[in-house]
């Protein structure tokens, strides 16, 4: 997938084989294409050859994806228009992929001229004075790609270019495109080049975009340089924005040749399949949990609490997910160091009792568990924007919605098994002490052997033969359903413990 180019990067060494003068690009029978024109051709090339077109881009296959297709094909420049944390940005740096992995041009050219399509008069004279000795320069697909955050305080100095007054100073005219200081859109000749949330440019600013979309030139100060640019030009855009406030100025959208929407994840799967592919865990995250992070997600971004408008981003449940591997992390580090300590000053012994069975002799590995999710209602709320009237409840509303998503994936894991087993272990005043600093061989310990337990752990996808700790965490899920299918009590101690008990 393209990679945004940063400042600093340093263009990859093209391989020796390549043609170094311009004689010998011609021989090799190379032609001269637009930026659409390559675009259009490699990606119908990936279309017979059945290579994957969008790598990394989840669940736009049916629905975004062939919409982009046919603009790329139809050579029109493209607005991106969805909320926030959509995938818009990843969508649009994609596209640098589907560009000639090396491309010929002039060394030196800040406009990355093309040898056989010199731009300015002083690239025009090079090539005619050295014909085909011109010597020739390859750059590579990652250095095509050009990006800018639109902000309020972008200025058309820095996405068209300002004159150098000390070029002018020198004695050059006005009317030398030597002159010309090149903003970032010229300097991504020959590539794509992106703004992102183009309405948060001022309209003047805007304006200035006009002749780059329609008649493929700049003007600078009143002064009109004739320079046939070469680029495809996208931009993204939330429909709020775009629609209701009118930010995009008219003429400017009617230049875009297409308008696509983009939308969160569409199903379940869809949205578990970004969060595996996203998230960098710190720890292992059994399936059951990512899924109610899922839900958890989904079921935010429907609720009536949560402002439809600003949306809830894809980062939110990557994030969560992150959060609860990181406390999991915390776990096993907690109760590990607990354990050496008590090792220390009491012997093997004294640390067994202190972390549990088998506790001083084998490290707490770390596995995510439900209780861990309950911190992401803290610390992810400043990710979702609530209406007005929900102003001090936030943690509650989202706490509520997690507990909706456990109960919703509690039924959708283990409907139709036998639990009572479970519930057995709490009868007659019995109790299960769980949380995050209980250690799996405790927890294993106070529930024994469970009748229908290797059942659900295989429900859960934990495998014939789980750790303790992955046990532990099937264990718990069952427990925390339980309690909220109210088959079970659950208590809350003062030092953050949960205890499940019978109801009564």
């Amino acid at each position: 997938m393209g990679r945004v180019t940063a400042p600093n990067q340093v263009s990859p060494v093209p391989p020796a084989d390549l043609p170094s003068t311009l004689g010998e690009l011609r021989a090799t029978g190379h032609r001269y294409r637009t930026v659409k024109q390559e675009l259009r051709d490699n990606l119908l090339a990936r279309m017979g050859s059945g290579e994957e077109r969008f790598p990394g881009i989840v669940g736009y296959e049916d629905t975004v994806l062939p919409e982009v297709e046919r603009a790329l094909l139809a050579g029109h420049d493209m607005v991106l228009l969805g909320e926030r944390g959509q995938g818009k940005t990843r969508l649009i740096r994609s596209l640098g992929a589907l560009l000639d992995e090396w491309t010929p041009v002039i060394p030196g050219s800040v406009l990355n001229e093309h040898p056989m399509h010199p731009l300015t008069p002083a690239s025009q004279a090079l090539v005619d004075s050295a014909g085909d000795d011109l010597a020739i320069g390859w750059l590579h697909r990652s250095m095509r790609y050009g990006e800018k955050l639109a902000t309020p305080d972008t200025s058309v100095g820095d996405l068209i270019g300002d004159v150098d007054p000390i070029r002018l100073a020198q004695g050059r005219t006005l009317g030398d495109p030597e002159t010309i200081h090149f903003g970032l859109v010229p300097r991504t000749n020959r590539g794509v080049f992106a703004v992102n949330e183009l309405p948060d440019l001022a309209e003047r600013i805007q304006v200035a975009l006009l002749n780059v979309l329609e008649e493929r030139d700049i003007q600078v100060r009143g002064y009109q340089l004739r320079l046939p640019l070469d680029l495809l030009l996208v931009a993204s855009a939330n429909p709020e924005d775009y629609t209701n406030r009118g930010r995009i100025i008219t003429p400017l959208k009617d230049r875009f040749g297409a308008e696509i929407r983009t939308h969160y994840p569409l199903d379940l799967d869809l949205e578990l399949a970004l969060i595996r592919q996203e998230a960098d865990l710190v720890a292992v995250v059994p399936e059951h949990v990512l899924e109610v992070l899922a839900r958890f997600a989904r079921d935010v971004r429907e609720s009536p609490s949560v402002d439809p408008r600003s949306g809830v981003s894809a980062r939110f449940a990557i994030a969560a997910a992150e959060t609860v591997a990181a406390a999991a992390l915390r776990r096993s580090g907690l109760l590990t160091g607990a354990a050496v300590s008590a090792s220390a000053s009491a012997g093997v012994g004294a640390a067994a009792s202190a972390g549990g069975a088998g506790a001083a002799s084998r490290p707490e590995a770390p596995v995510a568990r439900i209780g861990d999710t309950v911190s992401v209602t803290s610390t992810l709320r400043g990710k979702v924007e609530f209406e007005s009237g929900e102003e001090g409840r936030e943690i509650e509303v989202l706490a509520h919605l997690l507990r909706t998503a456990t109960a919703e994936t509690f039924r959708a894991r283990l409907a139709g098994l036998d639990l009572s087993g479970f519930t057995a272990i709490v009868a007659e005043g019995g109790a299960v002490e769980t949380g995050e600093l209980v250690s799996s061989s405790e927890l294993l310990r106070q529930v024994g052997t469970v009748p229908g337990l290797a059942k659900v752990l295989d429900r859960l996808g934990l495998g014939d033969a789980p750790s303790p700790e992955e046990a532990a965490a099937g264990i718990e899920f069952v427990l925390e359903g339980l309690h909220l299918t109210r088959r079970l009590g659950k208590d809350v101690t003062e030092s953050g413990r949960t205890v499940y008990g019978d109801r009564d």
